[in-house]
């Protein structure tokens, strides 16, 4: 199995204070598949994309992908973890507002020896013509189309994906998961998309329904619709 989450607990804060975020969660993935994770606000979900990714230590249990058991890391390990083998997606695009789109790619570009061709990657994600913008006077789907290729250059074996279409307005999110679906399916990136958008479930592999720290539901989806025919 691609990747495997056990037994994962997570609080924060201490005494009388403490919060239990994390339950107990187990949950895996194959590879080459999309997952989406589901839940309320406070549900946990974020969170298990955050000890996934590395950005948070898990106070009991284990996550491994690709064969590495992130527990097991030390700072440095975990560093190395995170480039070699993980991009990040965020709501907020977090570009570098004085770096061009093609700039803002490169950057994570040099973080690996075996990237994607760039030129391939501006034309697969219609960038190629915005290329020498700059962050400011790009659209918020452009923006986020940055974003994605900037994630998707060091060629990730996972891509991690919180709330992708979360700033964005209807037609553009429709886009952005037409755009993620084709990534999929011509790179085999897999894929965790954590949203508050129902619909999303409808395009992935794998749905995962996370309340109050645990997983109350999982299954596969026997029925896989295209992106660009899912509504909400």
């Amino acid at each position: 199995m691609f990747l495997e989450v056990r037994d994962a607990k997570k609080a924060y804060g201490q005494g009388d204070i403490k919060v239990q975020v994390l339950n107990g969660v187990n949950f895996n993935l194959e590879e080459k598949k999309i997952c989406t994770i589901l839940g309320p606000s406070g549900s946990g979900k974020s969170t298990i994309l955050n000890v996934i990714g590395g950005l948070e230590s898990i106070d009991s249990g284990d996550v491994t992908v690709d064969g590495i058991t992130t527990s097991s890391l030390n700072s440095k390990d975990l560093a190395f973890y995170r480039r070699d083998k993980l991009g990040f997606i965020f709501q907020f695009y977090n570009l570098v507002p004085n770096l061009t789109v093609k700039e803002n790619i490169e950057v994570c570009e040099y973080l690996t020896k075996t990237p994607l061709d760039i030129e391939e990657l501006l034309k697969t994600l219609g960038l190629c013509e915005h290329q020498d913008k700059f962050p400011r006077q790009l659209s918020g789907g452009q923006q986020q189309r940055t974003a994605i290729a900037r994630a998707l250059i060091k060629n990730p074996k996972l891509l991690l994906c919180d709330e992708p279409t979360g700033a964005l307005d209807y037609k553009t999110s429709k886009e952005i998961l037409e755009l993620l679906e084709s990534v999929n399916r011509k790179y085999g990136t897999t894929m965790i998309i954590v949203t508050h958008n129902d619909a999303i479930k409808y395009m992935s592999h794998k749905v995962v329904k996370v309340r109050d720290g645990i997983i109350e539901d999982e299954y596969e989806n026997e029925a896989i619709m295209e992106a660009k025919d899912i509504t909400w």
